[in-house]
């Protein structure tokens, strides 16, 4: 399993480079055969990310409490989903 992360500076947020983020990352596990699922964490604040992951086939299964970024909600999609 390999857990991704993404951020876009906020003046270029809402042009879809958190997609084509997104996109290569789910790319690049596919192409690993020893990866066999993706894991996203995102606060549960954080619609954006929310959103972006929804087309993609991620699955909540379950949740994640850490102290500096308080509640995390975790998804995850098998990675030859892609392939």
């Amino acid at each position: 399993m390999v857990e991704i992360g993404y951020a876009v500076v906020p003046d270029f947020r809402r042009q879809g480079y958190g997609r084509a983020i997104l996109i290569e990352l789910l790319r690049r596990a596919a192409a690993e055969p020893a990866v066999k699922t993706v894991r996203a964490t995102i606060s549960p604040d954080n619609v954006a990310s929310l959103a972006t992951i929804a087309g993609f086939g991620f699955v909540k299964v379950g949740e994640d409490w850490d102290e500096k970024d308080g509640l995390g909600l975790i998804f995850e999609v098998p990675a030859n989903r892609s392939r």
